[in-house]
């Protein structure tokens, strides 16, 4: 009798602990609106990942992309990238590319849900790599997602096009298509 009194108290407090437990589940979106694309707020971050192929020269790139921008309009961002990365050439030498360039972005009304905006991106700028002395010109054109897990971070992804004349070893200029993972936080401008 004593062994079942004692089996059911240890029970009975076992339950009752783990009643005391409290479960949060991480927050994974916030309903945002226009709140964080709005006139006079910035943007800060970039993507932490961006891997490509290049056509010229079977050559694998991957590297960073750090972005600042302002809202000059509801929806419409201006600002500068800087970009550090890391081409693999089959055959060759690695090769190390640098870069900046101010870039336009435009979050689209269509489409748009209370948690996340798709977004065009268009940058103009120059670049270059340890391939090569020469700075040259590079551009890219971009589509997008950005989906607000809190009220001022976004997780994104972008894929689009990029090209760049500066020589990576593998010929005079480098096109391919590229995939990239990152993240922005929004920063309330000036209260009007």
């Amino acid at each position: 009798m004593k062994k079942l009194l004692l089996s059911t108290g240890f029970a009975l407090a076992l339950m009752a602990t783990a009643n005391a437990q409290i479960s949060t589940v991480p927050q994974h979106s916030a309903n945002v609106g226009l709140t964080p694309i709005k006139t006079g707020n910035w943007m800060v971050g970039g993507s932490i990942g961006n891997i490509g192929y290049t056509f010229e020269g079977k050559a694998f790139n991957i590297g960073v992309n750090p972005r600042a921008g302002y809202f000059v309009s509801d929806g419409i961002a201006i600002g500068a990238q800087g970009s550090l990365g890391l081409t693999a050439v089959k055959g060759n030498d690695n090769v190390w590319n640098y870069g900046i360039a101010p870039f336009v972005r435009y979050y689209f009304p269509e489409g748009a849900s209370s948690t996340g905006r798709f977004f065009g991106q268009g940058d103009i700028g120059i670049a270059g790599s340890s391939a090569g002395s020469d700075v040259s010109f590079a551009a890219g054109i971009n589509g997008g997602y950005a989906h607000f897990i809190t009220q001022t971070v976004a997780l994104e992804v972008m894929a689009g096009y990029n090209y760049s004349k500066a020589n990576i070893s593998v010929g005079e200029k480098a096109t391919g298509l590229g995939v990239s993972v990152g993240f922005q936080i929004y920063l309330p401008g000036k209260s009007r």
